[in-house]
């Protein structure tokens, strides 16, 4: 009998949320209600593999390596994306097998550090977009910008931050084991962050970069990858909106692909915010994928029996 494959995106605000302090006890309780969410999806019969985001881990990383880097040589932005991929991944995995000891439901769970392969010559390298890291002076960016050749950009008066790339993600490392894991029914958690990003050099070898990868692309291409029957893109709103914030705002309930599509190019949904979610979820779609659900953590549950959410399909 085949396997029945979801996918489910979390934000790095899934684990550590915006107003909390970043301790270690936080980010374990938020992981135990991910968890919970993770076993509610194993109940309807699916093997989940979970994505998550990474933002607020590698800021507070990379904040640190600043505040020691009289005593401790940092790690450049791909090194870090691969600690928090396994610091992360741990703590969801020992909450995933906990709540699973509580089902008593017979499953294993694997966290897979992950490469994402993208392409050198990617437009983004030549625009570098993303502000990452810790807010610095104008005299220490000038000064980084001048010994280790950073992009930096002015952040809206309060200081200058290191600006990365955001290619897109064309292949996953290592692509057969994750198929493997997914297909013989074990909970993979992959592609932290959107993956540790890496090039193929002249030589033909795997070299990292320092980038960003979206989740929600990263997340994507796995689905397609794997064929996952549905692709869950859990957000901060219930629902996908058109005219959001505006006294004119309404609510998506089902839409095809097209259909997002269509409101993507009338400006419906911002690159900042929605913008990346619906082309993920048109790319799934549009490589055969059967079904996206976006919607909030809290509302999960009532999507998965389309009583909330938006659902994305390729027809009516």
């Amino acid at each position: 009998m085949k396997r029945k494959i979801a996918l489910i995106a979390f934000g790095g605000n899934a684990i550590l949320p915006k107003g909390q302090q970043g301790l270690q006890s936080e980010q374990m309780k938020n992981a135990q209600k991910a968890a919970r969410l993770v076993i509610h999806i194993v109940k309807k019969g699916y093997d989940p593999i979970i994505v998550h985001g990474n933002g607020p881990q590698v800021g507070n990383l990379l904040i640190q390596m600043e505040e020691s880097i009289n005593k401790v040589p940092p790690f450049s932005l791909e090194v870090c994306d691969a600690m928090t991929e396994g610091s992360m991944g741990f703590i969801l995995e020992k909450a995933i097998i906990n709540e699973l000891r509580k089902n008593s439901i017979d499953k294993h769970v694997a966290t897979l550090i992950t490469q994402v392969v993208v392409d050198k010559e990617d437009k983004a390298f030549d625009n570098p977009t993303k502000p990452v890291g810790p807010f610095y002076s104008k005299y220490r960016a000038q000064m980084l910008k001048r010994q280790k050749k950073w992009d930096m950009m002015e952040d809206a008066g309060r200081g200058y931050r290191k600006v990365v790339p955001s290619p897109r993600p064309i292949d996953i490392v290592p692509k057969k084991i994750l198929y493997d894991l997914v297909h013989s029914g074990k909970i993979v958690i992959a592609s932290g962050g959107g993956g540790i990003p890496v090039i193929i050099n002249g030589r033909g070898l795997f070299q990292g970069v320092e980038a960003v990868i979206d989740k929600d692309f990263a997340s994507s291409l796995i689905a397609r990858e794997v064929s996952a029957d549905l692709f869950i893109i859990l957000t901060n709103t219930k629902c996908v909106y058109l005219n959001f914030g505006t006294p004119n705002e309404k609510a998506i309930k089902k839409m095809t692909s097209q259909q997002a599509q269509k409101y993507l190019q009338e400006g419906q949904f911002p690159p900042g915010s929605m913008g990346p979610k619906i082309e993920a979820a048109i790319e799934y779609i549009n490589s055969g994928g059967e079904k996206v659900i976006i919607t909030s953590a809290n509302h999960l549950k009532a999507a998965l029996i389309n009583r909330s959410g938006t659902t994305i399909t390729q027809s009516p």
